[in-house]
This record gives C-alpha cells, structure tokens and sequence, in this order.
C-alpha cells in the first residue's frame, strides 16, 4: 500500500486514540472523583467534565501532533511534505548548483503531492523526451519519449502538464496514478509546480541542450580534424600525380621537339644548306609544339576546369570527353545548378572513372550518367568492355571516394560478368575480375543535393542569444 495512504490513515487513528484516552481520564476519572464524596463541592461541576476534556485536548493537540508525525514517520517511513516548501527548497538547491538533487526533488513533490504511484519530470532535449528524475527513481537508462502523446499512452503515465517557454517545450511533468483518479486539485498542483519550477526546469533543459551541442561540436572538430588530414593525404597524392602527367606529357615530347629543331640547325648549317629537310624538321617540331600545348591545356582542365564553374559537371564531363581517345556517351543532366563542393565532388570522381576507363583506345562505348532526382544528385559509369582490371579503378578513385565520403555520399563499384553468363564479383572486399569472359564494370555513386549545416539554425540562434 501507498505510504502517504497509511500515513493518512495512521495519523488521524493516533490523534483519535489521544483525544479518546484524554476524554476518558477527565471525564470518567474526573467524575469517580466528584462522586466519591472526597470533593462534594465540585458535584455542580460535573456536567462541565466534557467541556475541560475538550479544552485539553485542544491545547494538547498542539503539544502533541509534532510527536505523532515523527511516530507515523518512523512506522510508515513517509514525511509529509508541503508541496510548495519542497519546491522552494530545490529552487535553492538549483541556485546553489545542484541540478542532481533539484531535479528529484521536484518529482517527490509530484508524488506527494498528488498521491502518485509514480511521478517523473522529463526534459525537451532535442527533438525527443528524456527522463531526468522520477520518484520512485528509475534503474538503468533514461526511458525517452518522441512527443506528449507517446508519454501519455504509457502505461504508467496518467497525466502530463507541459513547460513551454513561449511557444518551445522545455519540459514535462507527468504523473501516474493508476488506482485513482486525477483530481482537480492534482490538475492545479501540477500547474502551480510548473509555474513555480518553469524557469528552473528551462534553465535545465538550455543547459541539457548546451551540452548536447558541446558534444556535437566535439564530434565536428574531431571529423574536421579527420578531415583536413585526408584533404592533405588528397592534395598529396594530387600533387604527385601532377608532376607524374606533367613528366609523362614533356618529357618524350620536348625530347622530340628538340630532336627535330637540331635537325633543322644541322641542316642550315653553313655549307650543308638543305632547306626542305629544314623545312620538314621544323614542320615536325611544330607538329610537336601543338601536341605539347594541347596536352597542357588536357592537364589544366583537369587540375581546374573552367567549364565546370561555368556549365556544371554535364558540360565538364563533355569537355573532357572529347580528348579521350574512347568514344564516351553522357546523358542525363541537372534539373538545376547545385552548391559548388557538390557539382565538383561528382564531376572529379566522375572524371577520375572516364580517365582510366576511357584512356586507352575501344571500339564499345563507355556510358556516363549523370541524374538529379530525390534530393541526391548521382552518376553512373558503366563500361561493357573494360580495358583495365576493376582493382585499377578502385584504387585510382580512393582519393575521390574519401572526398564523396566526407561530403556525405556513398560510392559503389561493381565488376560483374556480362548478361548472359553466371559469374559475377562484388569489389566490396579484395576479389578481382575473374578472366576467361567478358565483364562489365558499373560504378554508382552519389551525393545530397545540399550540404545541411553542422549546427541547427535554432540552436545557433538559441546559442546567440
């Protein structure tokens, strides 16, 4: 049984006892001794007994009732509590510091004040409910809730009152009282108590949103952290590769072009005057100035391609297609320009594809898609007759990957047999291309079509201010 119950129950039994066992001894005692002729003088009097054994109980009770709560207290292990005395005393202790202690403290004035079963006082923490005190108190976890009308179809919840700062939810208080009714009276104490505890209860539930965003501003700066060292592994590797195609591309070619204007030198050479071998060497080396100059300009559309600010991934993608000695056929599009990291992470990763994929001379098309539907924004390259292994793909786009990744996208490469036959490769793990049939490698990647800020708006505005 409830132990505010037998507390009420006990305390009106024991005055009742005292006041019964003071009306016997003055009136029963007083009266043997009236009418035992000791005090014959007093016998007018008697019919007054009843009136001096009320008097005393009177003035008794008041001597005597802090001794009956102490007694019911020890018996039952109950302490009565005004509600609103409790309630200033967690208000001192939230002004002391003591967030711990305030917070029960109000959950035990709930319960009893109303005569609760169970009452708990949940905090607004985010977009759910978290339990932050409850009497009696709760083992494990906090339980959580996702709105006011999940907490009022708990089982042990019967009614709630909300905490709202304005129009923002703060805080609820909720009791539970499944033996009894909620009374009107409970319906006004929970509002007094939200009333009087809505500033200590929001100053909690900032304070709960506060550490929230120190956490998540934790977990930011370690992944800024990750990060940076990744864009610097990246621009590593970007950098050698550089070099490497600036190597690759000058070398041979500035070789033969300086080949070729010897030849012209050696040939206008005083007494050796043969100008049309001149004449072919220089043509030559022209020939090899145009082709230099023309794979600079392949090199520096790769590094920063100007038609990628200026028409999107779609006519990047193009551009560059057109120095590939493989036929590419691009379809699809955007339905409208997107954010810059979005429209470059897929074109690189889409351009580091086409390059291996389509670097060396074939007869079979290699197919790019490029589509923007349902918020991401997603390409496909799909090659039915490769010319590298897959494993040479995947490694080429690690960079890229990495890249897609932090931007909050996801990439998938495939390298199954072609429709007809029964093998097929998944590259999630180290397996390769199996020879002896034609493949089809498919890479799937994509990207959300907007970039959502690390810090809620609101949170930031609450944080201003």
């Amino acid at each position: 049984m409830n132990r505010m119950i037998v507390a009420q129950l006990a305390r009106p039994l024991l005055i009742s006892i005292c006041v019964a066992v003071v009306l016997l001894v003055v009136v029963r005692g007083g009266g043997a001794v009236i009418f035992s002729g000791r005090a014959a003088v007093l016998v007018p009097f008697a019919a007054l007994l009843p009136f001096v054994a009320a008097a005393v109980c009177v003035v008794g009770l008041g001597l005597v009732q802090p001794r009956v709560d102490r007694l019911v207290g020890r018996l039952t292990h109950h302490r009565e509590v005004s509600p609103y005395s409790a309630l200033a005393a967690a208000a001192t202790r939230i002004r002391a510091g003591s967030l711990e202690q305030a917070l029960p403290g109000l959950a035990e004035v709930l319960a009893s004040g109303t005569g609760a079963s169970r009452a708990v006082v949940w905090l607004a923490v985010g977009d759910r409910l978290v339990s932050a005190a409850a009497q009696p108190p709760d083992g494990g976890e906090p339980p959580t809730a996702e709105n006011l009308a999940v907490l009022l179809a708990r089982p042990d919840t019967n009614h709630v009152v909300p905490v709202l700062d304005g129009t923002v939810l703060r805080a609820v208080l909720a009791i539970g009282k499944p033996n009894a009714a909620i009374t009107p009276q409970d319906q006004r104490l929970m509002q007094d108590v939200a009333n009087g505890a809505g500033l200590l209860l929001r100053g909690v539930a900032l304070n709960a949103e506060l550490a929230e965003q120190v956490h998540r501003a934790d977990d930011l700066a370690t992944e800024l952290q990750a990060s940076r060292q990744r864009l610097a592994r990246a621009r590593e590797v970007e950098r050698r590769r550089l070099v490497i195609e600036l190597r690759h591309a000058t070398t041979d070619r500035l070789a033969a072009l300086r080949a070729e204007v010897s030849a012209a030198r050696a040939a206008l050479r005083p007494g050796r005057e043969r100008a049309e071998i001149a004449k072919d060497a220089l043509q030559r080396a022209r020939t090899g100035l145009d082709d230099l100059i023309d794979r600079f300009r392949v090199i520096a559309r790769g590094v920063y391609p100007a038609m990628l600010r200026d028409q999107g991934p779609v006519g990047a993608l193009d551009e560059l297609a057109a120095d590939l000695p493989r036929p590419v056929r691009l379809t699809g599009g955007l339905t409208r320009r997107l954010a810059w990291e979005i429209e470059s992470g897929i074109y690189y990763l889409a351009a580091s594809a086409v390059q291996q994929l389509a670097g060396r001379p074939a007869e079979c098309e290699l197919l790019v898609h490029l589509e923007h539907a349902d918020g991401r924004l997603s390409v496909r390259v799909e090659d039915r007759a490769p010319v590298v292994a897959a494993e040479q793909v995947r490694d080429a786009l690690a960079d890229d990957a990495e890249r897609l990744a932090a931007l909050g996208g996801e990439i998938e490469l495939t390298d199954a047999a072609a429709p007809g036959t029964h093998e097929a490769a998944s590259l999630a793990g180290s397996d390769t291309a199996t020879p002896g049939g034609p493949r089809v490698i498919t890479l799937r990647a994509w990207l959300p079509d907007r970039i959502e800020p690390p810090v809620e708006p609101a949170a930031a505005e609450a944080g201003a201010r």
